[in-house]
């Protein structure tokens, strides 16, 4: 597994190298001159443009950016945001703890509804609870997020008056409060990814139990919560881990509208706002932690299948 492990690592050294190249790429097609946002009211001034260029390293060849950035970039420097003049790591990591909460409790609360739900309604097969389960699937599959995040405001904040409307409150401060705050965000997340997880988790669960070993299972007698718990969830829920590793990135990189719906200062937000300010440096660095998150999410994705899978383990 060791080896193994060293092999998958040795994969995502290439992956990151191109990404970083498409990265760097896309923002030399951004259109504006980065000196002259930054030379702000003194645009006017040849010197203070050429010494701006010359601080990015503009004068300088494409190549010779892309190593420099590359550079920077691998000791942890994504850069220094134009707008508000301070490391784009700082603003990073004072953000990127926010979405990680809301995505946990978002990906919690869609687990917890979706694989039950799914497993039910294999298990109940062409019945009233199922139809039921595909019908709550359908609905937050099909429901808009900024709908959904406007009515639970005005039922729970405005008319029942539970929960803030807005906000945000770090779990270090109050974690009652933090709950309060993110528990509405995080169940508009939550709830679309919750009706994807469960047709799937449904679809795997039919096949699973429809293979020799779940009958064999069974003609020995054995419970059929033991049949189902044991030797088909646990086969199918490798097609699952799939789907929820990667909607636990598209959590973490898509929260944008949710972000703003309830004024919550996280990774979304951060990148809305240096896009409408033409903040690339921002834009770059929040590109570029998305890339790597998926691409862990990925790795973790491997190492979960084994732990699912003991065949996988002895392969």
């Amino acid at each position: 597994m060791f080896g193994w492990l060293l092999r998958r690592l040795g994969q995502v050294v290439p992956t990151l190298l191109i990404l970083s190249l498409f990265v760097f790429g896309l923002q030399q097609l951004m259109p504006g001159d980065p000196a002259l946002i930054m030379a702000g009211e003194e645009r006017g001034d040849p010197e203070v443009l050429a010494q701006i260029r010359a601080e990015l390293m503009l004068d300088r060849p494409v190549w010779e950016q892309y190593l420099a950035w590359l550079f920077r970039l691998l000791h942890g420097d994504l850069g220094f945001s134009w707008r508000i003049r301070q490391p784009v790591t700082e603003l990073i990591l004072q953000k990127l703890p926010v979405t990680l909460q809301l995505g946990a409790m978002a990906f919690i609360i869609a687990v917890a509804i979706g694989v039950p739900l799914g497993v039910l309604s294999a298990v109940k097969r062409d019945r009233p609870l199922d139809w039921i389960a595909n019908g709550l699937a359908l609905a937050g599959i099909s429901t808009p997020n900024f709908w959904l995040g406007i009515m639970m405001i005005l039922l729970f904040s405005v008319q029942l008056g539970w929960l803030p409307p807005s906000g945000y409150v770090p779990l270090t401060e109050d974690w009652r409060q933090s709950l309060a705050t993110t528990i509405m965000p995080a169940f508009v997340l939550g709830n679309s990814i919750a009706g994807v997880l469960m047709r799937h988790t449904r679809a795997a669960m039919l096949g699973a139990l429809g293979q020799d070993y779940v009958r064999t299972a069974r003609a020995k007698g054995l419970p059929e919560r033991v049949v189902v718990a044991k030797h088909a969830l646990r086969n199918a829920l490798i097609p699952v881990v799939t789907l929820g590793t990667i909607e636990l990135g598209k959590l973490l990189a898509g929260a944008v509208l949710t972000e703003q719906i309830f004024t919550i200062p996280g990774f979304g937000k951060l990148i809305v706002d240096a896009v409408f300010n033409r903040d690339y440096p921002v834009v770059q660095g929040v590109v570029v932690v998305t890339a790597v998150i998926f691409v862990l999410l990925s790795l973790l994705s491997d190492l979960l299948y084994m732990l699912v899978n003991p065949r996988l383990r002895a392969a």
